[in-house]
């Protein structure tokens, strides 16, 4: 018997089915695994970004870069998980061991998220100790599951081990597509150690991971196991560096020329290797423009997600949070596929276009682009609400006329307000103030019923202030306070309040949220809600206990309420609107996820089938390495981007859409002039005038094994 076949081969008949089929039991096992598996990577990456920015409290930039450079390692790492799998341990053993280092990062990102465990330096080691298992554990997995499922079937059932692929595809969307939608809910709208619950929302995806490894080592007594065989990437990177070596070793004029680069390495490969190497590089090239797509796809889960906290996330039945907008894309693709296979294509071609798989593929770029195009839009759209960015000797102010008659505010080297401020009038938007140096102190002039009062006050540039002008004991008085120069964060409200009242008052917000005030117009901190109606507050003095009604409080605004009297049994308020609540709804989210999932299936899908239609049975998965190293790569431009060339956000997704179309025109070129080939008859050329092999030279098996 053959060395290299397992035992289980000779007792394949004995093996248990599915039902009666010829689909072995062991597959339903993989499939859970799968399901679980992306169940938990998607879930916990779809809150990563934002749990950067609430939680660790970094930029949007840095926030961007790390989740990137995250994304990026993630596909790095397959490389490892391939060749520990060919070349070492074996696939099983390979996603046992990697399943438990996935696992150990999980519960390390989990226990990170403990807001009472240590400082943020010991959150931040814990999560990037976490984020880098996880990384290693994914990775290394991702090459080796499929084609372990791939490794039950018998060779006779091809049709069977076809449709096992599209089962295997299914529980990948499955996976992403119930957890990107789950995830964020157990984020947002759970609250844990007072605030959002990213230790749940990182905790469940641990808990599935647990399930799928359980899932998986629950199954062993029925998996095929196939040996090692040997790992092709590996030879392919020492037939191509020994042919780099021998040609640099033979630079001499008298020595003949070889038709191609790769014939330097005959010395010591077969002609048969070299040949195949020849097919795999052809498509290698092509694969060199790339990464641009991925730079733009993967901002689903960073940009796109910041671009959403910005937004309106009221779609009346539901209030979506902004990370579950990600769902929409494994929602697209799952109906995408079908009408692309079923209904566009054939269409396509009953027109007579010879839509080839490189137009496709360019067409696939364009709409990413277009994606992002709009993306700009909306971004311009949303920064119309946004507060204006100060520049230096620039503060901005606006007035709040607490009196009961008109104020007329004149300020010192300065022509604002040129009409009087009536009282309790909504200021329309905030005034610039012009300052001679990094502070100055300014002259307020407040003329109200025929007197004329002056304050002194000292505005530092880049400040946002209001003034309070009020009547204390008779006579007019005023208070400069300090504003928000910004949006609150993640859609977030945030709301002050000032005490009109001659007696201290404690309000109660919701159950959570408390504030005390102080009498003649004291005014309080900023407390940060979510986006809610708050009718039923309550407000307690030395007269009693009132309710207080606040309204809505809405996405991205500022608010200042001024509690003015005590009428029955509630108290009076006034609400002003500092900053404009978002405006842009989050639906105008929905055309740019449209076309960027369009793309990607025009895009990723026909690439690897055009890619594997390319190259010979043995170089399947040398060219998923290079497919898997040009998402790594794309991910690490955005990182470099984000990290290197800050600019407004709109502008960045300009660059991004720019510099896409540019390399589509630059694939289409190269398509072009690529010619598309069969293997197989390139084969059958090699083999007719194949001559004897060296004794010294490498020949190579054809391996099963997926990257």
């Amino acid at each position: 018997m053959d060395e290299g076949r397992p035992l289980l081969d000779v007792q394949a008949g004995r093996r248990q089915k599915l039902c009666g089929s010829n689909y072995p039991l062991s597959i339903a096992f993989i499939v859970v695994n799968e399901f679980c598996e992306r169940f938990s990577y998607y879930g916990m990456r779809a809150v990563l970004t934002l749990y950067f920015i609430s939680f660790f409290h970094w930029d949007e930039n840095l926030s961007t870069a790390v989740y990137h450079a995250f994304s990026a390692l993630c596909y790095f790492t397959p490389v490892i998980g391939a060749i520990m799998a060919d070349s070492w341990l074996g696939k099983y053993k390979t996603i046992i061991y990697l399943s438990i280092v996935y696992v150990v990062g999980h519960l390390i990102k989990s226990v990170g998220a403990i807001p009472s465990l240590g400082n943020q330096a010991v959150h931040v080691v814990l999560s990037m100790v976490g984020l880098f298992l996880i990384a290693l554990g994914t990775g290394g997995i991702k090459p080796c599951v499929s084609a372990f499922g791939g490794d039950q079937f018998e060779e006779e059932h091809t049709s069977e081990r076809s449709k096992f692929f599209s089962v295997f595809y299914l529980s990948i969307n499955a996976g992403s597509l119930i957890s990107t939608f789950v995830t964020p809910v157990l984020r947002g709208d759970v609250k844990c150690f007072g605030e959002d619950c990213y230790a749940l929302a990182f905790g469940v995806p641990a808990a599935l991971m647990v399930l799928a490894l359980v899932v998986f080592i629950a199954g062993s007594g029925l998996y095929r196991k196939m040996p090692p065989q040997g790992n092709v990437l590996l030879e392919v990177c020492k037939c191509i560096g020994f042919a780099i070596k021998n040609r640099l070793k033979n630079r001499s004029h008298h020595i003949p020329k070889r038709d191609h680069w790769l014939d330097w390495a005959s010395e010591k490969y077969s002609k048969q290797l070299i040949g195949e190497v020849k097919m795999v590089t052809r498509v290698l090239f092509l694969f060199i423009p790339l990464p641009m797509f991925w730079a733009l796809f993967d901002q689903q889960g960073s940009r796109w997600t910041l671009q959403a906290t910005k937004m309106n996330a009221d779609f009346g039945i539901y209030v979506l949070q902004p990370d579950q907008m990600q769902f929409l894309n494994p929602l697209l693709i799952l109906v995408f596929i079908p009408i692309f296979d079923l209904g566009l294509y054939p269409l396509i071609s009953m027109c007579k276009f010879n839509f080839t798989p490189i137009k496709k593929m360019a067409t696939g770029m364009i709409l990413a682009g277009m994606a992002f195009g709009l993306a700009a839009i909306v971004e311009v759209k949303i920064n119309e609400t946004d507060m204006p960015q100060l520049v230096p000797k620039e503060s901005l102010i606006q007035v709040l006329n607490l009196a009961k008659n008109p104020v007329q505010v004149t300020i010192q080297d300065q022509d604002l307000f040129q009409q009087p401020v009536e009282a309790f009038q909504n200021p329309a938007e905030y005034s610039n103030l012009i300052l001679n140096g990094e502070q100055q102190n300014l002259h307020f002039i407040l003329q109200h019923q025929g007197s004329s009062l002056t304050f002194n006050y000292t505005v530092k540039e880049k400040s946002v202030y209001s003034l309070i002008v009020f009547e204390a004991e008779g006579s007019l008085s005023s208070r400069l306070i300090t504003d928000l120069k910004a949006k609150p964060e993640n859609g977030l409200a945030a709301v002050r309040f000032i005490n009109g009242l001659s007696q201290d008052v404690n309000l109660t917000i919701d159950s959570k949220q408390f504030v005390a005030v102080q009498k003649n117009y004291g005014v309080s901190e900023y407390l940060l809600l979510e986006r809610d109606k708050y009718n039923n507050g309550k407000c307690i003095t030395e007269m009693g206990e009132f309710t207080l009604d606040l309204g809505l409080l809405d996405f991205g605004a500022s608010y200042t309420v001024v509690v003015t009297n005590v009428s029955g049994d509630a108290v009076k308020t006034w609400k002003s609107e500092d900053i404009k609540a978002n405006s842009v709804h989050m639906a105008w989210q929905l055309p740019q996820y449209l076309l960027i999932s369009a793309g990607e299936v025009m895009f990723s899908i026909t690439g690897l089938a055009f890619s594997y239609s390319q190259s010979p049975a043995s170089m399947k998965s040398v060219l998923q390495a290079g497919w898997l190293l040009t998402v790594a790569v794309g991910n690490t431009l955005v990182l470099v981007v984000a990290q290197a060339a800050p600019m407004a956000q709109w502008a960045e997704f300009v660059l991004f859409t720019v510099l896409l179309f540019a390399v589509c025109i630059i694939f289409s070129i190269m398509g072009y002039f690529y010619v598309s080939v069969d293997p197989e008859d390139l084969q059958e050329k090699e083999e007719k005038t194949e001559t004897p092999s060296r004794g010294n030279m490498i020949s190579l098996v054809t391996q099963k094994t997926k990257l």
